[in-house]
């Protein structure tokens, strides 16, 4: 919980130059997943369903960037989109093998 509030509070002093880096990490990383997701599109993996995730999660982010909301629900956002597309990464990963 520590690490949490400490990040939190370097993203909130820091932010303007955490935006860039951040939209950029996390697009790329978005556009990973897809990529794996896509590679290993058969239907019992439901790619549309992970496909609808992975945009949604990584379009979230992009849009309260955007939108300049609040710097904690910002940051939350990039971390569930970090999460839910490494998951998603190893998930497609692990089925290719």
């Amino acid at each position: 919980m520590r690490l949490y509030k400490n990040s939190l509070e370097d993203f909130k002093n820091n932010y303007i130059m955490f935006i860039p880096l951040s939209i950029i990490f996390q697009s790329c990383l978005g556009s990973v997943a897809a990529l794996y997701i896509l590679t290993n599109a058969s239907a019992d993996s439901f790619p549309f369903l992970q496909l609808s995730l992975c945009v949604i999660i990584t379009m979230a982010f992009n849009a309260a960037v955007m939108a300049q909301l609040n710097y904690k629900l910002t940051f939350n956002l990039l971390l569930a989109s970090i999460i839910i597309n490494i998951i998603l990464v190893a998930l497609n990963v692990y089925l290719l093998l």
